[in-house]
């Protein structure tokens, strides 16, 4: 299955298959595969006894919500493959995968396996109901009811296992029922477009911003970074069908790559799809380069893209995150075309999930 619509075709049921269990979300069930496609991609059963991750477990000022671990979607920059090998690294240390095993749900390399190997955390709303209850008991001004809850920190939700899972229709369903909540949502998948309704009732009564992720509109650009996910003018679409819908929804241009998307054309081009489609945002920030999503992406910049190899080397040396000044000139480029564009002006990535309700042409240097 792509990441376009449709793709059904490759997959067959397997449901005899008996996995250790991962200790990082401490499952109450032995793991079962649910659905293998054939190019490899097996779906693997989870029943974690929590889901919703607080600021204090995460480090951000945001409660994170993540239905599934790894992702099809395969994206060669993605931070997440960096959570998913935590994942299966600290399963292994605790015992709880055999060396074997360790390989197959790792990779050799400690990457291959984000999208080969999806968890998929069944029974999920359990979890949920019992977090969410614990949610509202905290209190402080950074952990508080009020702060934003965002969906799909870690994995896309709508990645194409939703189309059978409906793991994310049954969570916003949830939270619809809920009052004054503030929901983020972050996807690059046009199957968002599919829980309009429930988006509409959850937009009635709580907060509610929906990131559609794009970083190009540059199709064979895309293709280049980006192997499995959905096209940009589907993406578009499903942007501007639920912009019509009234849904609060915007672009995240996450991450911006340095010396391949982040030249003025190539922003100018985005933005301007954006307005196109009725976006109310655009949010972007620089590309961060984790250990593991490393090894992924640096010997894609070889073969791909040679010429930026060595600055990306010397760049990211000793760090994860761009160089200073260069995340100093791309905020100001943003700040720019937000004006030109209409779009609201902002502080780069940091105030993209502000609460709005009361609570109840050249590159970068690199």
């Amino acid at each position: 299955m792509n990441g376009r619509a449709g793709g059904r075709a490759d997959s067959r049921t397997v449901k005899t298959t008996q996995l250790p269990l991962l200790q990082s979300d401490r499952p109450a069930v032995r793991l079962s595969v649910l659905d293998e496609r054939l190019r490899g991609t097996k779906f693997v059963s989870l029943e974690p006894k929590s889901v919703l991750n607080s600021p204090q477990q995460t480090g951000v000022d945001f409660w994170s919500l993540n239905p599934y671990i790894g992702c099809e979607f395969g994206c060669t920059y993605c931070y997440a493959r960096y959570a998913h090998r935590y994942t299966v690294e600290r399963a292994h240390d605790a015992g709880k995968l055999s060396d074997e095993e360790l390989l197959e749900f790792r990779g050799p390399h400690g990457w291959e396996a984000f999208e080969r190997r999806i968890f998929v955390k069944e029974h999920l709303l359990d979890a949920l109901e019992a977090d969410l209850q614990r949610y509202f008991r905290s209190a402080g001004p950074t952990v508080g009811p009020s702060a934003p809850i965002v969906i799909g920190t870690a994995t896309d939700p709508y990645q194409p296992a939703e189309r059978r899972f409906r793991l994310t229709r049954g969570i916003l369903e949830r939270l619809a029922r809920c009052e004054g909540l503030n929901i983020g949502i972050i996807t690059k998948s046009p199957l968002i477009a599919r829980d309009t309704d429930v988006l509409r009732r959850l937009q009635e009564r709580s907060d509610l911003e929906v990131h559609i992720s794009l970083n190009t509109v540059d199709v064979p650009l895309i293709r280049q970074v980006e192997a499995r996910s959905p096209m940009p003018a589907v993406r578009l679409r499903a942007l501007k069908r639920l912009a019509d819908s009234g849904i609060r929804v915007g672009l995240i241009v996450a991450p911006v790559l340095p010396g391949i998307t982040d030249d003025v054309p190539h922003l100018e081009a985005l933005f301007q799809a954006a307005r196109e489609a009725g976006a109310r945002f655009v949010h972007a920030g620089p590309l961060r380069l984790y250990p593991a999503v490393r090894d992924c992406f640096l010997p894609i910049l070889d073969e791909r893209f040679p010429h930026l190899a060595a600055r990306y080397r010397r760049a990211y040396q000793g760090r994860s995150g761009v160089p200073r000044a260069y995340a100093r000139a791309l905020a100001t480029r943003i700040k720019r075309l937000q004006a030109r564009f209409g779009f609201p002006v902002n502080d780069g990535m940091a105030n993209r999930y502000g609460r709005r309700r009361a609570p109840a042409q050249r590159e970068l240097g690199l």
